[in-house]
């Protein structure tokens, strides 16, 4: 039995968090942000030469790398966001918050990204490596705009990757610190991966790749840090919620609200004197 509940019974509405105690912006930020750049700076003048290595023809005709690069890529994009929407569906049916914390989390984390990711690369105009002829140094403002062939920095592959693995690593390490060293070098590595294969695919210059890894590593902190920082945040209130529950008559009732509950009014009383 299927039931479509657009106003939810009464309850008590939790109000956004302001002043948090988190902050969500700290000197390790800053640090990150510093070693992304210098990394992409530096990897520039080896962008031509790296991108010239790997369409060897040695290096192309294998095709078990052309199998790892097609499921690294479809995993990142659109793979996570299956994923991510179904943990988080599969959370709220079942009443495990968790789950549907790290999959709600982690798929706000890849929209985030990709977001930030999309106006860098409109606004930037860098020429793909697959044009003729290749140049490294071809960009030009407002140029991505125009055409998908000029929008290559930062790599979107590689920003859901790292977003969806910043998320998910962070999210467990609140939960159970000492996955940390064991998910996160996973989640990380599977990430450099894709990066990696969008460059063996022609996509992306390694600059590109190490700049997508950069904005997608901060979306992926970042959101998580902010929910858990504003617990009673208006996005979360307003997102779509269901459950499973037993229905008259037997069997189990399916039940979506997609409308916040109204806050609860205490009267007050008074005392006569």
């Amino acid at each position: 039995m299927l039931a479509l509940s657009l106003f939810p019974g009464a309850a008590q509405a939790q109000a956004d968090t302001i002043g948090s105690p988190i902050p969500l912006f700290t000197y390790r930020d800053v640090v990150l942000a510093g070693s992304v750049a210098v990394g992409t700076v530096l990897a520039r003048p080896f962008d031509q030469r790296i991108a010239e290595a790997l369409q060897d023809s040695s290096r192309q005709d294998s095709r078990r790398l052309q199998r790892v690069a097609t499921f690294v890529r479809t995993v990142a994009s659109p793979g996570a966001y299956y994923i991510g929407v179904s943990m988080y569906a599969a959370g709220r049916l079942t009443d495990h918050d968790r789950l549907a914390d790290l999959g709600l989390h982690g798929t706000e984390a890849l929209l985030v990204g990709e977001a930030v990711g999309g106006v860098v690369k409109a606004v930037v105009g860098r020429q793909r490596p697959s044009v003729t002829p290749r140049n490294a140094s071809s960009y030009q403002l407002g140029r991505g705009l125009r055409s998908d062939i000029y929008r290559s920095f930062p790599s979107g592959h590689t920003t859901s990757a790292f977003a969806a693995a910043a998320a998910v690593s962070s999210e467990t390490s609140r939960w159970w610190p000492d996955t940390r060293w064991v998910l996160g070098p996973i989640l990380y590595t599977g990430a450099a991966l894709t990066g990696i294969s969008r460059m063996y695919n022609n996509r992306h210059w390694m600059s590109d790749v190490l700049a997508g890894a950069g904005v997608g590593t901060f979306a992926g902190l970042k959101v998580v840090r902010y929910q858990h920082s504003h617990p009673g945040n208006r996005i979360d209130r307003w997102l779509l919620k269901g459950s499973l529950s037993p229905a008259p008559g037997g069997g189990q009732l399916l039940q979506f609200s997609i409308v916040p509950a109204p806050p609860v009014f205490t009267p007050l009383t008074t005392r006569r004197r």
